[in-house]
């Protein structure tokens, strides 16, 4: 007998993200100074926000273990809710959410690996917090900027705008795929084989018609274990991700890896570790998307990932 088809559960944008912290106090010192701002500390738990119109982008928890608690998306109505908690695995029943901005929420369990992942709906926006000015550039032959007009900026954190995608490791590439690209309005802007020509990863994005959406929401590539690579958060311009950069380095903060410009959606990179040794990125120009952009199809390589910036991290991957 067939499997039962379902209609697509429609995504709108990636929302925010939990972590479990053994040492909550120096994640909390960390993640601000990583840009985010306090959206409401419960002790035990706190909830940080970008200057977007999401109430939160970062929930930071108390725990005995650093953990990854999944990503959350929002969805376009209550009735993909109600699809996903009756037909998901491992669905919660729709429950009220006393997160900031309220409004509802599902969980589920990834079928492949078990890992947490949420939907939401209903959420309250916030006011936006911050309107960082556009600069104008002098090109060769091409000067934006006036006369004694200067560009003068002060050393401080990268403040974060939203949640642009999170990644993981997983251990069934192909079924990971089938499920996510069937029951979610995700499709791939790139995928990336082996020299056997086995797709091996690929980069999702939200599949919104006409509406241009950012090159990839949600990625994932296979290996023998399962675990989160990271959480990727937009911030305004290259200036701005230069400061943040400096700032966490003279912070004696741990460098992933960056600076430097990604090949498959193009954007700036850098990648940093916190204090429990969850990898976070800051990003800026990044691609986008609609329902017209071709699936790229390449093979993996140490060039495949970025056009400039330091050499890879042998462990990037790992």
């Amino acid at each position: 007998m067939a499997a039962q088809q379902h209609p697509k559960i429609k995504l709108v944008r990636v929302a925010h993200v939990y972590y479990t912290h053994v040492d909550l106090d120096v994640a909390r010192q960390f993640l601000l100074d990583f840009g985010f701002t306090v959206a409401d500390d419960r002790g035990d738990t706190v909830y940080f926000k970008g200057y977007g119109t999401d109430p939160f982008v970062y929930c930071a928890r108390r725990g005995p273990a650093n953990e990854f608690g999944g990503a959350a998306f929002v969805v376009e109505s209550p009735a993909d809710l109600e699809l996903a908690s009756r037909t998901l695995p491992g669905a919660t029943a729709i429950e009220d959410s006393d997160a900031p901005g309220g409004g509802q929420r599902v969980t589920f369990r990834d079928p492949v690996d078990g890992f947490a992942f949420h939907l939401v709906h209903g959420q309250t926006p916030v006011a936006i917090s911050a309107h960082l000015p556009e600069l104008e550039y002098n090109f060769p032959e091409n000067k934006n900027r006036a006369v004694n007009k200067t560009q003068r900026f002060k050393k401080a954190p990268a403040p974060v705008h939203k949640m642009g995608h999170f990644g993981c490791c997983v251990t069934d590439f192909a079924k990971a795929f089938e499920f996510y690209t069937t029951r979610f309005n995700l499709k791939p802007s790139d995928l990336v084989h082996n020299p056997e020509g086995k797709d091996i990863s690929t980069f999702l994005h939200l599949d919104r018609g006409m509406e241009q959406v950012d090159h990839h929401t949600f990625f994932f590539f296979e290996g023998p274990k399962y675990h989160i690579h990271h959480s990727s958060f937009e911030v305004h311009d290259f200036d701005i991700q230069s400061l943040g950069h400096q700032w966490l380095r003279d912070k004696d903060y741990d460098l992933v890896w960056g600076v430097g410009r990604h090949v498959m959606g193009s954007q700036i990179f850098d990648y940093w570790y916190d204090r429990s040794g969850f990898i976070v990125e800051h990003y800026v120009d990044g691609d986008l998307v609609d329902e017209t952009t071709p699936i790229t199809k390449s093979e993996a390589g140490p060039d495949s990932l970025h056009v400039w910036g330091p050499p890879l991290p042998p462990t990037f991957l790992a």
